[in-house]
């Protein structure tokens, strides 16, 4: 049985201490206060900072990037950071913008990091579509990640990545036994496409946890930008009216404080 320790930083940033390994998904370390652009006219400004400076964070072996192409997922502090970690695991497009280090993977290809005395960790690239249909010329290719390794009890630990609720996303659910989920929620939305959503909702993430019936779920990318509009709250209340094992699948990792969890 594997225990892994989880560190919500805030935003989509997450530490995960498996095993030796240190994998830090989307790292986003600016302070507060700045404007951010998205492209086609949307804009957003970060309202708080991270919970753990970049000085306090672990050697990191890996990167694990939905994409590189938005503030909120990588800022400047975040991008300076990428040349001190092992790997950065990312998107095919942002591998090729990025270089270096940088591993780009298309939808379910792997990549396994490796090293003595360790266990092997296989990482799977996830589809995701940021935005409703034929939104992808805009928004870019994102990627979501499903993490395993020998020792697993309850299923693979999957990063949703920042995507809305379609056939790509659920198809995971076809090819892996979840045990973890990392929920990129926040029901996305800027002023210039009115009601359009770029990442999921409450009920979205209840939707998609009916149908993989994960043990535990962390919601992460719901809290510190302005263009988040479902933050805990609404997110809690989406879960209240879930089916008693998906109601009972929420877990709230405090931010900044390090959680065990049993996978």
């Amino acid at each position: 049985m594997s225990d892994t320790r989880i560190t919500h930083i805030g935003g989509p940033t997450t530490l995960i201490e498996v095993d030796g390994w240190s994998l830090l998904t989307d790292p986003t370390f600016d302070p507060p206060g700045r404007r951010y652009t998205f492209g086609a006219g949307s804009a957003s400004h970060k309202e708080a900072g991270p919970a753990i400076a970049v000085a306090d964070l672990p050697p990191i072996d890996a990167v694990l990037l939905s994409h590189d192409h938005h503030g909120d997922n990588l800022d400047s502090a975040g991008r300076a950071l990428l040349p001190t970690a092992g790997v950065v695991v990312t998107t095919v497009a942002g591998a090729r913008r990025l270089g270096g280090n940088t591993i780009g993977l298309a939808a379910w290809s792997v990549h396994s990091l490796r090293k003595p005395g360790r266990p092997t960790l296989e990482i799977t690239a996830t589809p995701c579509r940021h935005g409703p249909p034929l939104s992808r010329a805009i928004t870019g290719e994102v990627t979501g990640f499903a993490l395993r390794w020998p020792g697993q009890q309850h299923g693979v630990l999957w990063i949703t990545g920042d995507t809305v609720l379609y056939d790509g996303v659920r198809q995971v659910g076809e090819r892996f036994d979840v045990g973890t989920m990392l929920l990129h929620l926040g029901a996305v939305q800027f002023s210039i496409t009115g009601p359009v959503r770029y990442t999921m909702s409450g009920r979205d993430g209840v939707k998609l946890c009916e149908l993989m019936q994960p043990r535990t779920v962390i919601p992460i990318h719901y809290e510190g930008w302005q263009h988040f509009k479902q933050g805990r709250d609404a997110i809690e209340a989406a879960f209240a009216t879930a089916p008693a094992n998906v109601r009972q699948s929420l877990t709230w990792v405090p931010i900044g404080t390090p959680q065990t969890l049993t996978m």
